[in-house]
């Protein structure tokens, strides 16, 4: 079948959303490149190559920088002597320019630096700059060195200058003076903290001369603007002592893979600057790490590096030195906490600057500024699983027409608890459901939604009371049109981490994707593009994937073959949709298909991106094979590249279905070095679009134009992203920021990157939960206050000792001023790092701590008090904390319920929920109500047991409230229940040993290197019903035991010593069960090694036996 290409409209909308223009066409193969007759039109400008994102791929060798060759001509490459100095070159400069060489040397002496500084002088004499060389370290003083612009420390070593030329060499830095440093510059003045913060970081060690590759991070900087994203180059590459990059703008790092270098101290580890500069101390540094050889002076790449690193720290070429400098980013806390903000879910900023927030359970919140939020809408939805208030998103013409839209679950009158597994169409049928995107008014005087003006707009169906992948981003392209993204809808615990196929006759329809991601005739597993109508109807713009009238098709679906594409952007300026789709959880390859991983999809055009069918790349590999469930026969692999059949028996829409597309970047466990390793969880960020007309002290810096800000969920980070010209990916970068699990982020009006953090409590929010405005300073911090309250809830009148303590400041001052508003008039109503109040009023009181540093930075934060009502606690008598159980088993719980004003407990408003906890997510598999009981724990199909996955069961109850004004309060419980195999390398805490990948062990991964008395412990454990304890471990000598100990590491035996047996290295063995005692509750247990002086043993997991927490 062909594939779907349709034209794909660019359009420019009105407002704070528009974009700068960037002139574009559609290529064949859907990436943007340059129309016809494109340029660059300023010396400032991008290449009209634009992809989405800056070009990064090699530009004209005559070119050192956006208007380099402008200024001095493509002589400036060419390191042979001139005869007489360019007499144009001045002129280009901008006046005289002045270069002092230092070479002085008081350790090795590297025979390179004649030809260095010959190289030198020849850039000189073509570019019209003057240079003088010199090894007399008298020239370090005030009046001489004001004769120069810049001085280069070529290849020095040791201790070079006296006291009084340090003195003097600041003194010239701080006046705004120039500093080079090449290779060897690294390796001098170890007893000058101050020289050591210039050139960035000391040498450590080297291996012998080789290739190695180099990658270009910064494709705008003039000394690497002419370099390809890769370099193979030629030369004694230095590690360093430690790790510049926090303080420094990396400008080209080394790829350790690519070359020999030993390891030790001649290795720095997955990340190794070899190329920075940075703004210190008034004046501007660049720095090599090339430069050894008499040979790297002949390379053009490399004089043309040295001359870009002369020309800005010289300021005679601007370069952006300060973009990716941790510290000049500045982290404010608009809201926090749970009580604030829910079970955050997604962000809206609005015109002015408010942000929209939605929490799962129907709230939305409005902070019109930093520590005042407040609810504007409470939306009565369904919350089975991840179900609830998803997506919220601002019209492209809000200040005109106030539209706010929404995605959520209407309760309707879905039955509680789970949909059966099997049964009847009738038994299905009573799950059926539907989630709504609507549009209501904004009423900036109330800050409240008007939920009475809300425009049903679409209705995606689903199948309800059974997990999971709901999808949910709303997000609008320049053309106004709307674009939200659906999961696939569909159990994955019964599929083994593979495939979910099943289309049994009998079974819930709810455990095959293929009846949703892979039906072109349903909304769900896509990403939609629609065009709502003024009375809230909708149009499909053209270029969708199937035109309107298709039969079997529905004509809202851009993108299909998702299967959970949590977040999704749009980029403006060239029509790309960036997807994050989280992939199944297989831990292995197997006969029925590929390992589980997940991908960032980049859509340039319509599309099928494979699930549940295929995966990545689309390899053979990566793609399933049909599976009978009925009988277990495992059929052949689909066909990505021709187009997969959909025969399933819930498939409505096409049999044969677009070709599948590749992912953008697909990545499991550490595939991709760059996003390091742990739980994966992708989401695809906004793109940039610097605005150099807007007027903001916090914009981030053109540096960021056109890059794509993927991040984590589960791994936490934020990685700015280019785009190379011909789509693929470049250089991914770090953004410094300290929360805990973003969940949504959007740029603002101002240019500041505005994250909402989730927290780190499952299905609620927590004190990490919160709303950020990342903003870039330059170094200038805000304080970062923290407000405490002794008690948050209870009768009138309630007297509330509120502190500030844990406020800091990022610049250390603590000269701080202290004010607090106490009633929410906007009056300072006391000073002073504490105060105490009486609350006598009931209802909701948030009162508002300021602070502000003597530069006059300020930041603000909150605590919520409720007066009038006390939440409800909830205590789990049975199981308690730590106890044991296996996926699958029966556990019987019984929990009390206590609430100060509810007279009788409505133990039938208990809802108990239990849930796979993997890493840091979870996956809710079962329900129950009531204050006892019993619940099935479910399948952990495709979570096995050398992945991190354990048990929890959350208990919740919701009191009755305190009458008008006063809402009601949730308590909740929450128990761990650890597997019955847990892996060494999950343990709570590794003392001594470290954990390594190990052929053999479970999961390829042990704790490693453990000497006599060193240990790993897991908190909580409790042995109550478990009989034996073992571990599967190695060590090659005889005498080895494990001790089994509670609360220390020489605390209470629970069990052994433990002989381990002599296995050799490399090999495994278990050791025969041991008999337990309980530990008597709730406790942290110690695994201790012990053996003979310098043996040591590996860790690789540990099995228990008996009830444990299981009925029975």
């Amino acid at each position: 079948m062909p594939r779907f290409t349709l034209p794909f409209p660019f359009h420019r909308a009105a407002g704070w959303r528009q974009r700068r223009a960037r002139t574009l066409r559609t290529t064949g193969n859907g990436a943007a490149g340059p129309a016809a007759g494109a340029g660059v039109t300023s010396a400032a400008a991008r290449p009209a190559t634009r992809s989405g994102a800056p070009a990064s791929g090699r530009r004209a060798r005559a070119l050192l920088g956006a208007g380099l060759a402008a200024l001095l001509g493509a002589s400036a490459l060419a390191p042979a002597a001139v005869a007489a100095p360019d007499p144009a070159g001045a002129d280009r400069l901008g006046g005289s320019l002045d270069v002092l060489v230092f070479s002085k040397t008081a350790g090795y002496r590297h025979d390179s630096i004649p030809t260095g500084i010959e190289a030198i002088r020849a850039l000189g004499r073509a570019n019209g700059f003057r240079v003088t060389a010199t090894e007399d370290a008298n020239v370090f003083n005030d009046r001489a060195l004001r004769n120069y612009d810049t001085v280069v420390w070529l290849s020095t070593t040791g201790d070079v200058l006296d006291d009084a030329q340090q003195a003097a060499f600041e003194r010239y830095i701080n006046r705004g003076g120039g500093y080079v440093g090449i290779h060897a510059a690294a390796d001098t003045e170890y007893d000058w903290p101050w020289y050591g913060e210039l050139v960035g970081a000391y040498f450590k060690g080297h291996p012998p001369v080789q290739p190695a590759t180099l990658h270009v991070e910064d494709h705008d900087h003039p000394s690497t603007a002419h370099l390809d994203a890769t370099e193979t180059k030629t030369d004694e590459w230095y590690a360093y002592r430690t790790n510049p990059r926090d303080s420094v703008h990396v400008l080209a790092t080394l790829d350790e893979d690519s070359y020999d270098h030993g390891g030790g101290n001649n290795a720095m580890g997955g990340d190794h600057p070899i190329s920075w500069c940075q703004e210190h101390d008034g004046g501007r540094a660049w720095y090599t790490g090339l430069g050894h050889t008499k040979e790297a002076w002949a390379d053009r790449d490399f004089t043309a590096s040295v001359l870009g690193g002369i020309l800005t720290t010289a300021g005679r070429l601007p370069a952006d030195c300060s973009s990716t400098v941790p510290d000049n980013f500045d982290q404010v806390a608009l809201a926090r906490g749970g009580d604030v903000l829910g079970e955050a879910m997604s962000l809206a900023v609005l015109p002015d600057g408010g942000v929209l927030t939605t929490a799962r359970d129907g709230h939305v919140y409005y902070t019109r500024e930093a520590g005042i939020t407040t609810t504007a809408a409470t939306i009565d939805v369904y919350t089975h699983d991840e179900e609830g208030l998803q997506g919220i998103q601002v019209d492209p013409d809000f200040a005109r027409n106030r539209w706010v839209y929404l995605y959520y679950a209407p309760p309707l009158d879905t039955p509680a608890g789970d949909a059966p597994g099997s049964g009847t169409a009738e038994d299905f049928a009573a799950f059926a459901g539907y989630n709504q995107l609507s549009r209501v008014k904004f009423d900036p005087a109330s800050g409240t939604l008007d939920m009475s003006t809300e425009q049903r707009i679409l209705r995606v169906d689903t199948d309800r009371g059974l997990c999971c992948h709901v999808g949910g981003d709303i997000e609008f392209d320049a053309a106004g049109n709307l674009y939200l993204s659906t999961g696939d809808d569909t159990n994955p615990f019964e599929s083994e981490g593979y495939s979910p196929l099943d289309d049994r006759p009998g079974r819930n329809p709810g455990y095959d994707a293929r009846r949703t991601s892979g039906n072109t005739d349903d909304l769900r597993g896509k990403v939609l593009r629609i065009k709502v109508r003024p009375d809230g109807s909708y149009t499909v713009p053209d270029g969708n994937l199937f035109p309107p009238g298709t039969p079997g098709t529905r004509p809202e679906i851009y993108a299909m073959g998702f299967r959970n594409p949590f977040r999704i952007s749009v980029d403006d300026a060239t029509g790309t949709v960036w997807v994050g789709d989280y992939g199944p959880d297989a831990d292995r390859p197997g006969e029925r298909g590929p390992a589980g991983q997940v991908e960032f999809a980049r859509v340039t055009e319509p599309g099928n991106y494979g699930w549940p069918f295929c995966t990545g790349t689309n390899t053979e590999a990566e793609t399933y094979a049909d599976y009978d469930f009925a009988t277990g026969e495992v059929g052949p692999r689909f066909d990505c590249a021709g187009g997969p059949v959909n025969d399933s028996a819930h498939n409505t829409g096409l049999r044969d279905l677009p070709p599948a597309q590749p992912a953008w970047i697909a990545y499991d466990d550490c595939s991709v070095p760059e996003f390091g390793c742990g739980s994966e969880s992708p989401a695809a960020g906004p793109v940039y679009d610097y605005d150099r007309r807007l007027k903001s002290d916090t914009k981030f810096p053109e540096h960021y134009d056109g890059q794509v800000f993927l991040y984590e969920y589960g791994r936490r980070w934020i990685k700015p992203t280019e785009v190379e010209r011909d789509g693929s990916p470049g250089t991914i970068g770090s953004l410094p920021w300290s929360g805990t699990q973003p969940i949504d982020m959007t740029f603002g009006p101002d240019g500041s990157l505005y994250v909402l953090d989730y927290g780190t409590t499952w299905f609620a929010g927590d004190d990490n939960t919160a709303l950020y405005r990342i903003d870039f300073t330059g170094g200038a911090h805000a304080p970062v206050p923290k407000v405490t309250a002794d008690v948050g809830h209870g009768q009138a009148p309630l007297t509330v000792h509120l502190s500030a303590e844990g406020t800091t400041d990022p610049d250390g001052d603590t000269d701080l001023d202290y004010g607090w508003d106490l009633d929410a008039d906007g009056t300072v109503d006391a000073t002073g790092t504490e105060t105490t109040h009486t609350f006598t009023d009931n209802g909701v009181h948030r009162p508002r701590l300021v602070v502000t540093d003597p530069s006059g930075r300020s930041a603000a934060a909150t605590t919520t008090i409720i007066i009038g009502n006390t939440a409800p606690t909830i205590e789990f008598t049975t199981p308690t904390a730590g106890q044991f159980l296996n996926f699958g088993e029966t556990v019987h719980y019984q929990l009390t319920v206590s609430d100060a004003e509810d007279a009788a407990i409505d133990c039938s408003r208990v809802k108990v929920t239990f849930a796979l906890g993997h890493d840091s997510h979870t996956h809710n598999l079962n329900e129950a109500s009531g204050c006892s009981g019993t619940i099935t724990t479910g399948s952990a199909e495709g979570h096995d047991t050398s992945q991190n996955v354990f048990g929890l069961l959350i208990a919740s109850y919701t009191d009755a409230g305190g009458g008008e004004g006063i809402p009601s309060l949730t308590g909740t419980g929450t128990v761990v229940l650890p597997n019955k195999h847990k892996q060494a390398e999950y343990a709570s805490r590794i003392s001594g040993g470290t954990t390594a990948q190990r052929a053999g062990a479970e999961g390829g991964y042990a704790v490693t290197g453990l000497e006599p008395g060193d240990w790993i412990s897991y908190d909580p454990m409790d042995f109550a019903g478990i009989d034996t304890f073992s571990l599967r471990a190695s060590t090659a000598v005889e005498g080895g035991s494990v001790e089994v100990r509670a609360g220390a590491p020489d605390g209470p035996l629970v069990a052994g010593p433990i002989t381990l047996p002599a296995t050799g290295a490399g090999s495994w063995a278990d050791t025969a069960p041991a008999p337990v005692t309980d530990t008597g509750g709730e406790a942290t247990v110690f695994l201790v090694y012990q053996g003979p002086p310098g043996s040591s043993a590996e860790f690789d997991a540990i099995t228990v036996t008996g009830r444990g927490a299981a009925t029975g």
